[in-house]
């Protein structure tokens, strides 16, 4: 195999659906029905062998089966047979240059059943006069399994190039067993016919997903094909599959395609198209495994231009695996050859995780004719979803059995992505354009051949084709299918900034860093990538599937803004945030105080408060204490009240945060003391008192009116402690002489070791306490138990 590097756009690879190590060999066994009339063909029960999908088909391509089409399988993980269910009325068909080939037959929808090994089908007419189609047959499709022990590939390509792979042989998907060939199998039989869940490509074989930036929008390619098709041809599009590929080297057999099929380049030669949208990623043809000697060999038809897209639906359950959307590929890819047709009718299929599949071979990026819409295949693209999107109201068929689902987001996301990319090819608005195509069927109901339909570029096949088809629901949400293809990207908005950052009432604050994040509504498929913009500058650059990036600034205030850039190439602007770079560290300018304050005294511990102001140049968001013990306050916070040992120099330790989280420290030490009375001058008639609930064991008591007490200190806080009770009186308070206050001891309570009152200075000095007994009327006693000081 001949790699050549690319550039992939788009969204990476979606979880779910593992690569084919090289093609995948399917098999369709085919069972004809039989009936004892005209108007009833049965199968009865049978066991068989492995199958997943199941066909009904018919002689002549234009024979229309009028009458119901009913399947029981037996799952060969359970054994269990489900209900009787009906088919869909074909709709996917071959435009006539396909269709009238000999030996191409009229079938039903294909249905995929998951492992079965049992089968049991009855087709019933119209009515009892009504003739079912001749050599009707059920088609029982195996999608194989891919080779253990092969090279293994992740399976992932870019859009706009087809890789150069030589198939290996293997045998064509018509080598069907006749109906006496079917071997009897046990319930719950061998399943091993389908692929797991563990047969994943493996991590280090993925392709690097980059920017769609880095592919050239002029050309949307970046590598050409590696194989010279012909020595006369000196100049090979790269879009255009080479020689080799088209004619792939197979073991033949007089009726397989490759039989007698000359190498013949394309004529006309497709012209190879630009795009303004970078390709899309995708799962090559020969990453679910396609079986190239399976098809016609050859090129297909080519038209002159993509002008409109069909969207389809595939009338199988919605209750899949994505893990097994490569066999449901394969299946239909196996079950279309069944009925005579050249290849896979669809061009591109994508599955509910929003996995993308190549469909019919000739190259991506050219205007390969399908067959997906009857009469118009040609210069149209078909895009089938995997599943069924009926919902059984207006306009949507009854015959099916299947229960509707939503179109996921995913699934519509990665529609809209190929339609912008194709649509980029001929700069047509997705959202608003439309597009002519001349009916090009003479037996299509409601249309005429040769009348030109208008149509919007991005049309449900419903449009051009008497059919339910892609049912209600992704019907309706073809809308949104061409706004997201259109764009630009909706709803950008920055969720917030983290990662270093704080926010604090609007804005947000760093030293020099932060993690932006944001959301928008438009999903990620359709979105080249988003810009992160400082002060309107773009800083940094993610794909279209990251929500959050690093940036770095400066110091000072900055608005923050995220575009996103739609894969059209229009760009949305969010609103702006906020962002302060600061490296400034916070300050104190008013120094941390100690002083002692109201409260009780004992001889480890004394009441005091620290005071302090901090202040920082863009906003301050807490100050904490570390000594003589931890707090932690808000920026407003001036003050704490707390405790300190007296008799040792105690450290008053805080620190302030900013924002951003520069920090800034201050303390300061102060030493407190207890002094009692046997310093001081008294006056009067006093009373030592012992007990151990005062401070040093004793106090003196008063209740002499004019019984004076004094201390004489030097500090810069003082606080007179004393004993109280209801009994308690009064107290004169002379500072330095000077009456400063009258104390009033009374308390309900008795209450031990209270600093009453304090006085606090803005320096230490030497100054002398003196309290002066009151004498109040019937409780004159006043009970000091000494003071406290801070120097």
């Amino acid at each position: 195999m001949a790699v050549a590097t690319v550039a992939m756009a788009g969204s990476g690879g979606h979880a779910g659906a593992s690569a084919a190590r090289g093609p995948v060999k399917t098999h369709v066994h085919s069972l004809s029905l039989t009936g004892a009339s005209a108007s009833l063909k049965m199968l009865g029960t049978q066991a068989t062998a492995p199958f997943s999908m199941v066909g009904v088909t018919w002689n002549g391509a234009h024979a229309k089966l009028r009458g119901t089409v009913e399947v029981r399988t037996r799952s060969a993980v359970s054994g269990h047979w489900t209900s009787w269910l009906k088919m869909q009325q074909p709709d996917d068909i071959p435009d006539a240059a396909e269709l009238n080939r000999p030996g191409v037959r009229g079938g039903m929808s294909p249905m995929w059943s998951g492992p079965s090994n049992g089968i049991q089908v009855r087709v019933t007419g119209a009515g009892k006069a009504t003739a079912l189609p001749a050599g009707l047959r059920v088609d029982l499709v195996d999608p194989g399994r891919p080779a253990t022990g092969a090279t293994q590939d992740s399976g992932m390509g870019p859009a706009g190039y087809a890789m150069d792979a030589t198939a290996t042989d293997t045998a064509t998907p018509t080598d069907s067993v006749a109906p006496t060939d079917t071997a009897t199998a046990t319930a719950g039989g061998d399943a091993s016919g389908t692929p797991t869940a563990t047969d994943s490509a493996s991590p280090t074989d993925s392709p690097t997903v980059t920017d769609s930036a880095s592919v050239s929008p002029s050309t949307g390619i970046s590598a050409s094909a590696s194989a010279s098709p012909s020595a006369s041809l000196t100049s090979w599009p790269s879009q255009v599959p080479s020689l080799s590929e088209a004619y792939p080297s197979c073991t033949t057999t007089p009726s397989s395609p490759s039989a007698t099929a000359s190498p013949t380049p394309p004529d006309p030669m497709p012209a190879a198209t630009t795009s303004t949208v970078a390709p899309p990623t995708v799962v090559t043809r020969a990453g679910w495994g396609a079986d190239e000697c399976a098809r016609d060999t050859g090129y297909p038809s080519y038209g002159s231009a993509v002008k409109v897209m069909f969207v389809h639906h595939t009338d199988t359950p919605n209750d899949y695996s994505c893990a097994d959307s490569p066999e449901i590929v394969r299946s239909l890819y196996a079950a279309h050859l069944s009925q005579g047709w050249r290849d896979l009718g669809y061009n591109f299929l994508v599955d509910k995780c929003g996995t993308i599949f190549e469909g019919r071979f000739g190259g991506m990026a050219l205007p390969v004719v399908g067959a997906q819409t009857y009469g118009f295949n040609t210069n149209s693209v078909g895009v089938a979803a995997i599943g069924t999107y009926t919902d059984l109201s207006g306009g949507d068929s009854q015959e099916t059995s299947y229960t509707g689902a939503a179109p996921s987001p995913a699934l519509l996301s990665s529609i809209a992505r190929i339609a912008a990319w194709k649509f980029g090819m001929t700069g047509v608005d997705p959202a608003t354009a439309t597009a002519s195509l001349p009916e090009g069927s003479s037996d299509s109901s409601g249309f005429t051949l040769g009348k030109d339909y208008t149509f919007n570029v991005i049309s449900g096949h419903r449009n051009g084709f008497a059919t339910d088809c892609p049912g209600n629901q992704l019907y309706n949400a073809l809308g949104t299918i061409r706004s997201y293809a259109s764009g630009p990207v909706s709803a950008v908005s920055v969720t917030g900034l983290a990662g270093g950052a704080v926010k604090s009432g609007t804005s947000y604050y760093t030293k020099n860093s932060a993690t932006v994040s944001w959301t928008t509504s438009t999903p990620s498929a359709v979105i080249s990538g988003f810009d992160v913009l400082v002060d309107g500058k773009a800083v940094a650059h993610t794909s279209g599937s990251a929500r959050s990036t690093s940036i770095s600034v400066a110091s000072g205030s900055h608005t923050v803004q995220v575009r996103a850039t739609h894969v059209r190439g229009a760009t949305t602007l969010s609103g702006s945030v906020t962002l302060v770079g600061d490296t400034t560290a916070p300050t104190f300018p008013t120094a941390p105080g100690a002083n002692l304050r109201t409260g009780t005294v004992n001889s480890t511990s004394v009441p005091v408060t620290v005071t302090w102001k901090a202040a920082d140049n863009a906003a301050l968001a807490k100050v904490m204490a570390s000594s003589p013990s931890s707090a932690t306050f808000g920026p407003t916070v001036t003050s704490w009240a707390t405790s300190a040992k007296p008799g040792a120099s105690d450290l008053f330790a805080l620190k302030a945060y900013d924002m951003a989280g520069n920090t800034g420290g201050a303390s300061v030490y102060r030493t407190p003391n207890i002094i009692q009375e046997t310093s001081t001058t008294r006056t009067g008639t006093w009373t030592r008192k012992s007990s151990t609930s005062y401070l040093g064991g004793y106090s003196y008591s008063s209740s002499s009116a004019g019984a004076s007490i004094s201390w004489t200190f030097t500090g810069r806080s003082v606080a007179w402690i004393v004993s109280r009770a209801s009994t308690s009186g009064q107290a004169y308070v002379y500072i330095d002489g000077t009456k400063v206050t009258t104390v009033d001891l009374k308390s309900s309570t008795t209450l031990y070791r209270q600093a009453i009152w304090t006085k606090t200075w803005s320096s230490s000095a030497k100054h002398t306490l003196k309290i002066v007994v009151v004498g109040t009327s019937g409780r004159p006693a006043v009970t000091t138990d000494g003071i406290a000081t801070i120097g």
